[in-house]
């Protein structure tokens, strides 16, 4: 049985730009797993819980880059991995694992991903959603009300004090290392259709 070597398409973008809805579409177009970044935040649980609801979670250093560069390469080359499993509500991993199998497609999504050039190397496409700045406010200020119980007033200081400061700083100069730019208010069917259309078809 030959040997599954997935072709791997990043997906980048500041926050609520649209990258998971993205990469949903491309999941079901190519039946492609997604490896998202989130899981990749480093392991706080030696701190205090409020100590680490104040972390910033929108610069670089919050991932394990080590160990995110270490399981992209291996998706790379064809060999399963054990992705940590992040509990977003104790701000620490859960000490579970998923395990992701190689296929045709493997989507790489998140914030920072294509912030390292070590895993810049590793793809085949690389992608990047803009979109306006007041959007991408609307957007995360309707969804941490929501589905995060967070007051209106705790996401604008957020926002203000380390999103929008860190994306400027850290993301928005990624799009420079994109293959393709597509926009955050766009139509599904049609950024999709657009990161297919230089994507290796298999």
């Amino acid at each position: 049985m030959d040997e599954v070597r997935p072709y791997l398409i990043a997906v980048a973008g500041p926050s609520c730009s649209g990258k998971s809805e993205l990469s949903k579409a491309l999941q079901t177009k190519l039946k492609a797993p997604v490896l998202g970044l989130d899981s990749y935040y480093r392991e706080f649980a030696h701190l205090p819980l409020e100590q680490r609801a104040r972390m910033n979670f929108d610069e670089p250093a919050s991932l394990d880059q080590n160990l995110l560069i270490a399981q992209v390469r291996s998706l790379g080359e064809g060999r399963a991995i054990e992705k940590p499993v992040y509990d977003f509500s104790r701000h620490t991993r859960s000490g579970e694992v998923e395990r992701i199998e190689p296929a045709g497609y493997v989507i790489v999504e998140g914030l920072f991903a294509l912030y390292w050039p070590e895993l810049r190397e590793l793809y085949g496409t690389s992608v990047f959603i803009d979109v306006d700045d007041a959007v991408c406010y609307q957007r995360r200020l309707e969804r941490d009300v929501r589905e995060r119980a967070r007051t209106p007033e705790s996401v604008n200081v957020q926002y203000n004090t380390m999103v929008r400061p860190m994306a400027e700083r850290y993301i928005l100069p990624t799009r420079a290392w994109a293959d393709v730019v597509v926009s955050g208010v766009e139509p599904l069917e049609r950024t999709s259709a657009a990161v297919l259309a230089i994507a290796r078809i298999k």
